[in-house]
């Protein structure tokens, strides 16, 4: 079994490595934006909603929500869900990530292509990591190439999901700095924090993109087709 194999965990090392220091940043970087309030005094509700206004998508709704899928734009329901500190929040941090996911929408409102891809992909990649597990599994235990093969084709979904995934966040944060200080959300010298802010949470989206690309190249590694032995 691969998580009984330190080979797995000398080729996601790079990945734990990346995710651990990506998960210290985002903690340090909210934790000094929660001391700070915005001039403007918007909560970060009030800020997503300026920015919507802003860019005449009244029709996009703000939802509180405390889910597990935790602050998002759902671009179906053409709504912004943001948690409780968030909605309510009146800091930097708060409005640094409404405006984030308000991003997300004006991504949507204007067309842009990675998101369209990337929506369209995701509920194709979730299939793929939820089976591709079962068919890796399958394929050792009856020494199966094809079940292996087929399991590797399944998980590369989830890596071109991930690849795909970060142009559009990194798209979205740099709107959000911009509507920020356009908008008179925050002034321009207390975007420092909000971009740190932003900056640590795009990691988090390199550390899962790295961790899936290395969990990819282990089990190409493992089928032989990467030097291993199967």
């Amino acid at each position: 079994m691969m998580f009984f194999d330190p080979v797995y965990f000398i080729f996601l090392l790079p990945g734990f490595l990346l995710a651990g220091w990506a998960s210290w940043r985002v903690h340090a970087a909210i934790a000094e934006g929660r001391k700070y309030a915005p001039s403007s005094g918007m909560t970060g509700a009030q800020a997503a909603a300026k920015v919507l206004r802003a860019n005449n998508l009244d029709h996009v709704g703000i939802e509180q929500t405390d889910g597990m899928l935790g602050d998002h734009y759902d671009p179906r329901h053409k709504v912004l869900r943001l948690t409780s500190e968030v909605y309510n929040g009146r800091t930097l941090t708060a409005v640094g990530i409404a405006a984030h996911e308000a991003g997300h929408a004006l991504q949507d409102a204007h067309g842009y292509a990675p998101l369209k891809l990337r929506n369209g992909i995701v509920p194709m990649a979730a299939v793929g990591s939820n089976i591709s597990w079962l068919l890796l599994i399958a394929g050792m235990f009856l020494q199966s190439f094809g079940l292996v093969m087929a399991g590797i084709a399944a998980f590369s979904l989830v890596v071109v999901a991930q690849l795909i995934n970060l142009p559009v966040e990194y798209n979205a944060s740099a709107r959000a700095r911009e509507v920020l200080v356009d908008h008179g959300i925050v002034m321009r010298n207390e975007l420092a924090p909000v971009s740190r802010v932003l900056n640590a949470a795009a990691l988090t989206y390199v550390a899962a993109t790295l961790t899936a690309i290395l969990t990819l190249l282990y089990f190409l590694f493992r089928s032989g087709l990467l030097g291993g032995r199967r």
